[in-house]
């Protein structure tokens, strides 16, 4: 009887015990999203003459300038289409220049393909503020 009652209190304080490393692996894990919402909240730049010529000079470093002109289509949509384009529809440059959206310009699934690979390699090593300028310069172009 009394290796019963002692084998029956070691499970419950087991079960007691595992119940507040659950509760604290829950906490962690709302914790650590929580830091990722604020992380991406800095992320967006104002578009501020700083930010504008910036990102201006990021598009004609980075080579975009090859296939994007500002009033003209050349082998890409101009910026000025881009920029209207992501205003209409109300999409996120960042979000697209990260590969975190889908195209909302040119949908065409052979020019896409091809974008995909180009921004791969002109902006993979860009991080969020140069991203946010980047985009600030594409929709200053009016």
């Amino acid at each position: 009887m009394r290796k019963s009652i002692l084998m029956l209190g070691l499970v419950a304080f087991m079960f007691v015990s595992c119940g507040d490393t659950k509760k604290e692996e829950v906490k962690k894990e709302v914790e650590t999203k929580v830091e990722k919402v604020e992380v991406v909240a800095t992320e967006v730049a104002v578009d501020t003459e700083a930010n504008i010529t910036a990102g201006k000079k990021l598009f004609t470093e980075k080579g975009c300038i090859a296939c994007h002109q500002e009033s003209m289509k050349i082998v890409g949509p101009s910026v000025k289409d881009i920029a209207a384009k992501y205003a209409s529809e109300k999409g996120n440059m960042v979000k697209f220049l990260k590969g975190e959206a889908a195209a909302i310009v040119d949908t065409n699934p052979g020019q896409v393909a091809i974008m995909k690979a180009n921004l791969d390699g002109f902006v993979k090593d860009l991080n969020g503020d140069q991203l946010a300028a980047l985009a600030s310069y594409m929709r200053s172009v009016k």
